[in-house]
């Protein structure tokens, strides 16, 4: 039986069915999660939530422990994760409230530890070409439809260091190179679970106008109140996704680490 993990705000646990089994702390390797996970049910599927900035949402994007989070993931058996974040609109046609679901990386980031290879058990190269697992986008696609919460399908995410936000020029030439929305936590969140063979798929929630589209200031306090109005569409779609997440994965994500070492 799959197990499907979520990263997200603290909002999410409440979906409707979901069944808290209980609370659980792991160890890593590589130090301590963002916070202990959250094991449960939604009728037959195990669920395995965790918030990315941990409960009381104090750790800042570029000093969240990526490397921990996605192998507590894996140490509890979790196989698919599900990546809920806010991000800024690039595309003038996406609007705040907008939800995304993403189809490629442009990745900005430059001091994260981003990979578990270190070259003592052989170089690794993963194939990245798809980022996000296409089984669970187009899940992600079919549930939205079901349940008439309106998605965008595709989108290229622009990961950036933050925790600033971004000047008007870095936005400009974001959208030349082909950026659709901007944040701060997608990578090496993606990568890191292509390397442990887990399906990752990301849905953001446009929160902003990056900046520049309109002539104002960008406020936290408007990221906060579009994502809390977005909870309950969120929430049906999460909810009938892993209603029509398969059993067994066909897609190629389990096979990341064939052929990809040297």
């Amino acid at each position: 039986m799959s197990k499907i993990g979520v990263i997200g705000g603290s909002g999410l646990y409440e979906i409707e069915g979901f069944v808290l089994k209980k609370r659980q702390t792991v160890t890593t390797p590589y130090g301590k999660p963002s916070d202990h996970y959250l094991l449960g049910k939604i009728g037959k599927t195990d669920v395995v939530f965790l918030p990315r900035h941990g409960s009381h949402h104090n750790i800042p994007p570029h000093m969240i422990n990526y490397r921990a989070n996605i192998w507590g993931f894996q140490k509890l058996g979790v196989d698919r994760i599900l990546s809920i974040s806010a991000v800024g609109g690039i595309k003038k046609d996406l609007k705040p409230g907008d939800i995304v679901i993403l189809d490629q990386v442009l990745d900005m980031t430059r001091d994260r530890k981003s990979t578990f290879h270190d070259g003592k058990h052989g170089v690794v190269h993963i194939d990245f070409t798809e980022p996000y697992c296409p089984e669970l986008r187009e899940t992600l696609r079919r549930a939205g439809t079901r349940v008439r919460v309106p998605v965008k399908n595709g989108g290229t995410y622009v990961a950036v260091e933050g925790p600033r936000l971004e000047t008007a020029s870095e936005i400009r030439s974001f959208r030349i190179l082909g950026g659709d929305v901007v944040g701060m936590t997608g990578m090496p969140e993606a990568s890191l679970a292509r390397e442990l063979e887990i399906c990752y798929s990301g849905l953001s929630v446009v929160a902003n106008y990056a900046a520049g589209i309109r002539k104002r200031k960008l406020t936290v306090a408007e990221v906060m109140e579009v994502m809390k109005e977005t909870t309950e569409d969120i929430k049906s779609l999460l909810s009938e996704t892993f209603r029509l997440i398969p059993d067994k994965r066909r897609c190629v994500c389990g096979e990341a680490l064939r052929e990809a070492t040297i």
